[in-house]
């Protein structure tokens, strides 16, 4: 249905943007809904404006702030459709213009609106009033020959093509920075314009940035090649505490000797085994990994070392084990300390001989294999405890390595997920806009006890819940908010769910969910009880309640309606 703005009208009531102001003044930090945000200087965006068009020149420049607008523009047509999803296209639409008046980067008034999503016509008129970027360039660049407002003409295209789904341009067709009386902007769908291919351009990397990234590229491809020669891969990381592992791992990739590998679950450790076998001399020979744990102790033997026909029931003909696989190779022993008293006989004298025997022959085979063991427990009280031979243990424990946890290693979690973002948006076949800033901030504070193959679940979980387009929240990240280096440490809940309470009880541990469902409670009783205590915490206010429980005002203000709440306060 076509909508047409009457300037007559009032103009729509925006609290509903302003309360999603925060100010963490002891957290140095500003939410803007899920979006962190900065408060700067007008004259330090000046000077860098300024710097920006003397090192790039003026078109360049327009381009890189066109593009700085066309971001934000982006993000907040992702909010406004989830702050008003029971209002008009038109008061969705004006929640764009008013998000600028309310960040303080120009006064919006609407002059000509027409809007229809059915058919995706659209036309916009506005006028804009004491912009911030006629301000700084009068006072660092002096009267431009061109419009100068283009990091808010990049905001208007983005935001404008996002709420409408089509390619919508706007232009400035008259502005205050080069000596008009007004700045104003018209917008309509890109085919209406005769130069609309012209202004793409902007929105696009200019040629020497383009000649860049070639060379990027290019250079890249090469030391991808070198290092696959060389055997040169670590996984993902660039904290002091990986970079250490990566430069021990170095130094025993090229030799002959066994590796133990360290560390809780999930933090990479067949990732580090593939890196010794990369790395070493044996590169272009068989990699085999082996999860101990996961083979029954009554064929971990015949699994490892082979077995002959007719050497147990079951055994129909003879096949040669994983270390005959491995043969000039690497073979990676995960859990290790999973292997039977036998196995870890039989070990020990491939170790020590390189030859083994199969399971019911008599004959030996040598094999020339590097091992490769990993746990998660110590190896050590496994041997005072009598569950690990000591000898064994001594001949593993020649080049031990520890592999910190996650939650050492946090400022390599950034450069993690955006490869887990990449997976994924390649394996579902969308692309979201990444994490919410609330969502990262979220992440750097939780502990992570499953690691980093848990932060790999905790991504495709997002990426499976978010659609194209949108941010990431840490509502899609994790089904509850997860402990962080903030929460108390005798009372937390974690991402599946489990609520655990410390002091004598804490061994009482259970799932939330089967409380309510033992108790016939239903999904409405549940959630009336929950919006009524969030009133009840904020004082009936509707704003403060929506914060406690998530959600925008005007979703909670229609629930609090549809449950009869409202009414009552």
């Amino acid at each position: 249905m076509a909508v047409t703005y009457k300037p007559q009208l009032n103009y729509v009531d925006f609290r509903d943007l302003t309360e999603q102001i925060r100010f963490q003044s002891t957290e140095g930090k500003i939410w803007f809904g899920e979006q962190r945000m900065l408060l700067m200087h007008l004259n330090a965006m000046a000077a860098f404006r300024r710097e920006m068009v003397n090192s790039m020149g003026v078109e360049r420049a327009k381009g890189f702030f066109l593009r700085l607008g066309y971001q934000s523009g982006v993000r907040d047509a992702e909010l406004a459709r989830k702050l008003r999803p029971h209002c008009d296209e038109l008061d969705i639409f004006l929640a764009g213009p008013q998000l600028h008046s309310l960040k303080g980067m120009v006064k919006v008034i609407p002059l000509e609106i027409d809007i229809d999503q059915e058919t995706g016509e659209f036309y916009g008129k506005l006028e804009w009033i004491d912009s911030f970027e006629v301000e700084i360039c009068q006072t660092e660049l002096g009267q431009m020959d061109e419009p100068v407002c283009w990091a808010l003409l990049g905001y208007a295209c983005a935001y404008t093509s996002s709420f409408m789904g089509r390619e919508i341009i706007f232009r400035e067709i008259s502005c205050r920075g080069c000596g008009d009386e007004k700045c104003i902007i018209e917008g309509k769908p890109a085919e209406q314009w005769d130069d609309a291919e012209e202004f793409a351009r902007y929105f696009r990397a200019d040629p020497i940035i383009e000649e860049l990234y070639d060379l990027q590229a290019q250079l890249s491809s090469l030391r991808s090649s070198l290092q696959k020669q060389q055997g040169q891969y670590y996984g993902i990381g660039q904290s002091a505490a990986y970079n250490k592992v990566c430069k021990m791992i170095d130094k025993a990739a090229q030799g002959k000797v066994s590796v133990l590998l360290l560390g809780e679950t999930g933090v990479g450790k067949e990732v580090i085994a593939r890196s010794v076998h990369l790395r070493s001399e044996r590169a272009e020979s068989p990699f085999v990994a082996v999860n101990c744990a996961a083979i029954p102790p009554d064929l971990i033997e015949a699994e490892l070392f082979g077995v002959e026909k007719g050497a147990y029931t079951g055994a129909n003909q003879s096949r040669e084990g994983r270390f005959e696989r491995a043969n000039g190779g690497t073979i990676f022993l995960d859990e290790v300390i999973e292997l039977t008293p036998r196995a870890q006989a039989t070990l020990l004298r491939v170790l020590q001989e390189g030859e083994l025997e199969r399971v019911g022959d008599n004959r030996t085979r040598k094999v020339n294999v590097r091992v490769i063991a990993a746990t998660n427990e110590s190896l050590e009280q496994a041997v005072e405890e009598g569950r690990f031979r000591a000898d064994l243990f001594y001949r593993l424990n020649v080049f031990p390595v520890k592999i910190p946890p996650l939650r050492e290693r946090l400022e390599d979690l950034p450069v993690l997920i955006e490869h887990f973002l990449g997976k994924f948006h390649s394996e579902y076949d969308k692309r979201t806009l990444g994490l919410s800033d609330k969502a990262l901030d979220l992440c750097l504070r939780y502990h992570w006890p499953g690691n980093i193959r848990e932060l790999e679940n905790v991504i495709e979980r997002g990426v499976i819940l978010t659609d194209n387009n949108e941010t990431i929240s840490q509502e899609a990240l994790f089904v509850v908010s997860p402990p962080t280096t903030e929460s108390s440490p005798t009372d937390c809940v974690d991402p599946g769910g489990k609520v655990t309470t410390g002091g004598p009880e804490s061994s009482a541990t259970g799932h939330w969910s089967e409380h309510i469902l033992g108790a016939n409670i239903s999904l409405e009783e549940v959630e009336e009880t929950l919006m009524r205590e969030a009133m009840e915490r904020a004082n009936q206010n509707v704003s403060k309640a929506a914060r406690i429980l998530g959600l925008t005002r005007p979703a909670l203000a229609y629930r609090l309606k549809k449950s009869g709440i409202l009414a009552e306060t």
